[in-house]
């Protein structure tokens, strides 16, 4: 992605991929057109880099087969979002700008097979987003469980390179307490990225 360097934050890539694990898994199709699948992926960290991503499709998606024949594919994950108005300038000779942060993430794919792979991969999901959900997962007839693992196919993202975008108008000092006190008392989006203004340093916490 267009990454200038005022905006390049890559020790910031692993907090945004666990904040905002719902990403889009980008491959190419047989005609070597783009083919999107949204879906939720476990980062995997190994001292305090990110190394992989564990995730899963439907049996029936596509996107399986483009991984097995083309291991190679792109991740992307958006983080917080919103319209800056030129208003939080002192001066009026500005326009308006989108702020946002976002990691891209180049991945190789290894398939994960067999239901006690698969069910290891959901239960590293499910502790992140239901806890209390493990136990009813474990009590379900193994007819049952085996039948949904086979609707699925996993998978292993091998992290090969990250680049990561935090474009909150750090170059532009004059503008953030402005920006931050009108982000303070906007939606979810807005207050998101006026704490992340604070995690960057750009006005006191």
């Amino acid at each position: 992605m267009y990454l200038p360097q005022q905006f390049n934050h890559p020790q910031h890539a692993a907090a945004i991929m666990r904040e905002h694990p719902f990403a889009s898994l980008v491959s190419t199709d047989g005609d070597g057109f783009p083919f999107v699948t949204h879906l939720p992926l476990k980062l995997i960290e190994e001292g305090g880099q990110a190394v992989a991503l564990l995730g899963h499709c439907a049996r029936a998606n596509p996107h399986a087969g483009y991984l097995q024949a083309r291991p190679q594919a792109l991740v992307t994950f958006m983080g917080p979002q919103a319209y800056m108005s030129p208003a939080v300038y002192p001066d009026l000779q500005r326009v308006p700008t989108w702020t946002y942060l976002a990691v891209h993430a180049r991945v190789e794919a290894r398939m994960l097979d067999g239901d006690e792979a698969k069910d290891a991969m959901l239960k590293q999901m499910i502790a992140d987003h239901e806890p209390a959900y493990a136990a009813q997962w474990r009590a379900l007839p193994e007819s049952y469980t085996h039948v949904m693992l086979n609707g699925i196919v996993a998978f292993e993202l091998k992290i090969l390179d990250l680049q990561t975008k935090v474009k909150i108008n750090q170059h532009r000092p004059e503008s953030h307490a402005a920006m931050h006190a009108a982000y303070a008392q906007g939606g979810d989006q807005e207050k998101a990225l006026a704490q992340w203004m604070q995690r960057l340093g750009m006005v006191p916490q």
